[in-house]
C-alpha cells in the first residue's frame, strides 16, 4: 500500500541513473504543463462536459472581478456596508461587477462538485490518479472556504449571523474547538478582528494557495494520461507512462 501511494506521487525513482534522471525532466512541472498532443476521445465534451476548465474559468473571474472589487472596499467596521453600498448607487457599473463576483462564487462551487461526482462514477480516481484525486479534494475545501471568507465582507446582517452561526458549530467541536473558533474570529465573537482575518484569507492567502494546487492538478492530469477512458474504450496507446507495467501481458488486464 505504501509503494502504491509513492508510485501514484513521485512517478519516477531518484534521479540515479541516466533513465531516472530523463524522467526528471519530463516530469518538471515548468516545462512540461502544457502538452505538445492530446487523444481525440480525451477532449470529447462527453468525456468531462468541461467541468474542470468551466471551474478553472470562474476561479480566474473571481479573481479579475476581486481584483477590482479591491478597489472600493475597506475592511473595517465602520466602511464596509457603505462601501458595498456605494458599489450598488454610486459606482459605475459597480452592481455588475459585484453581482459577476457572486454569481461566478456560486457556479465555481456548483461545478467544482460536480466535477467531483463525474470523477468518481467515472472511476477516474483509480490509478494511478489517486493523488490527483486528493488534490481535487483539497480544490473543493478551498472552493468551500472561498465561499465562506467571502461572505463576511458585505458586512450585512446576513453575512454576520451567517458567520456567527459557522464559527459557533467550530465552537462545538470536542476539544479543539475553542481554539478553532478563536483562531476564525480573532476574538471570543463576529468583530473588527474577524472581518479583516476573512478578508486577508479571502483576498491573498486562500486564492494564492488554490492557484498553486490548480497549476499541480493540471499538471499531474497531463502527466497521469491525460483524461481518463474507461478500459473497455482503450487500447494500450491510450494508457498512461507507467500503467502498462501493471496489466497482465496475456490479457491486458491489470494483474
Amino acid at each position: 500500500m505504501k509503494n502504491r501511494v509513492l508510485k501514484s506521487i513521485f512517478r519516477h525513482g531518484f534521479p540515479n541513473t541516466n533513465r531516472n534522471r530523463a524522467l526528471t525532466v519530463f516530469s518538471n512541472f515548468f516545462l512540461h504543463i502544457h502538452p505538445v498532443k492530446v487523444r481525440r476521445k480525451a477532449i470529447d465534451f462527453t468525456r468531462t462536459y468541461f467541468l474542470g476548465g468551466l471551474s478553472a474559468a470562474t476561479f480566474f473571474i473571481l479573481v479579475a472581478t476581486g481584483i477590482l472589487l479591491m478597489f472600493y472596499y475597506h475592511p473595517t467596521e465602520t466602511q464596509a456596508y457603505s462601501d458595498m453600498k456605494d458599489l450598488e448607487f454610486t459606482v459605475t457599473a459597480g452592481v455588475f461587477l459585484r453581482n459577476l463576483h457572486r454569481w461566478s462564487a456560486h457556479m465555481m462551487v456548483a461545478l467544482v462538485f460536480l466535477h467531483m461526482v463525474r470523477v468518481f462514477y467515472a472511476g477516474a480516481y483509480r490509478p494511478p490518479r489517486e493523488f490527483n484525486w486528493v488534490l481535487g479534494v483539497v480544490l473543493f475545501v478551498l472552493t468551500i472556504l472561498l465561499s465562506y471568507t467571502g461572505y463576511l465582507l458585505p458586512w450585512d446582517q446576513l453575512a454576520f449571523w451567517g458567520v456567527t452561526v459557522g464559527t459557533n458549530m467550530a465552537h462545538a467541536m470536542p476539544v479543539i474547538g475553542d481554539d478553532i473558533s478563536f483562531l476564525l474570529l480573532g476574538s471570543n465573537q463576529v468583530d473588527a478582528n474577524t472581518l479583516v482575518r476573512f478578508y486577508v484569507l479571502h483576498c491573498t492567502v486562500l486564492p494564492a494557495v488554490m492557484l498553486m494546487v490548480i497549476a499541480v492538478h493540471v499538471w499531474r492530469v497531463r502527466k497521469d494520461g491525460g483524461i481518463y477512458i474507461p478500459e473497455d474504450e482503450r487500447d494500450l496507446t491510450d494508457l498512461a507512462p507507467g500503467e502498462a507495467d501493471d496489466l497482465d501481458p496475456r490479457t491486458g488486464k491489470e494483474d
